[in-house]
C-alpha cells in the first residue's frame, strides 16, 4: 500500500533553483513546454524573484517522495472573478516510484480545489503529448476546445488541448481517484 504522507507538496524555495533549472532544460521536459531552449541561471532566478513578488498571481511547489524531490508543479493566471487558475506538472526526474505522475496530479488539484479554492482549474498541453492527456483525462479533465497550429514545434505549428475540471466534478470522483492513487 501507497502511503499518502511519504508524499508531499511543498513551496519552491530558492534552495530548489539548481534542481529545477536542471530539470527544466532536460529534454524530456523541454520537449514538452513552450518554451524549448535552454535557460540560463540568470534567467532562472531573474523569474524566480520576478515569482516572488507576483505570489497572488503565481504558485510554484516542488513535489516529494519520503523528501525527495521528484517534480514540479505551478499555478498561475488566477482569476478571483471567475474562480479558475491553470496548471502545469512535471516529474524532473526520470526514476521515480510507480504511479508518481498519478500521486502528484491528485495532490496538486486537491491543493487547487482545498487550499487555492478555486472553481475550475484549467490546463493546456501539446496534442502530442497524449500520455499527459490520458492522465488528466482520467482524473476528470474534459477538453473544452483546441488552439489549432498554436505553437511552433518540433518543425511544424502544433496544435494546443485546452482542458478544465470543475470543483464540484473533482468532489464527484475524488474519493475513487484517492483509493487508486493510494492503493
Amino acid at each position: 500500500m501507497i502511503n499518502p504522507s511519504d508524499f508531499t507538496l511543498r513551496p519552491l524555495t530558492e534552495h530548489d533553483l539548481p534542481r529545477v533549472l536542471k530539470w527544466r532544460n532536460s529534454e524530456r521536459v523541454r520537449a514538452n513546454m513552450y518554451t524549448e531552449r535552454i535557460i540560463s541561471m540568470k534567467e532562472h532566478q531573474c523569474w524566480f524573484e520576478k515569482q516572488c513578488g507576483n505570489s497572488a498571481n503565481e504558485k510554484y511547489f516542488i513535489f516529494e517522495s519520503k523528501n525527495r524531490p521528484l517534480g514540479f508543479v505551478s499555478f498561475t493566471r488566477f482569476n478571483p472573478a471567475s474562480g479558475t487558475c491553470y496548471w502545469a506538472f512535471y516529474l524532473g526526474e526520470a526514476n521515480v516510484p510507480r504511479g508518481s505522475g498519478a500521486i502528484m496530479e491528485f495532490m496538486a488539484i486537491e491543493h487547487a480545489f482545498r487550499e487555492l479554492v478555486i472553481r475550475k482549474l484549467c490546463c493546456e498541453v501539446f496534442v502530442f503529448n497524449t500520455l499527459v492527456i490520458k492522465l488528466h483525462r482520467k482524473f476528470g479533465f474534459v477538453e473544452e476546445g483546441r488552439f489549432a497550429e498554436h505553437m511552433f514545434k518540433n518543425d511544424k505549428y502544433e496544435d494546443i488541448v485546452c482542458l478544465a475540471l470543475l470543483k464540484r466534478e473533482w468532489d464527484n470522483i475524488r474519493p475513487a481517484l484517492q483509493r487508486l492513487c493510494f492503493r
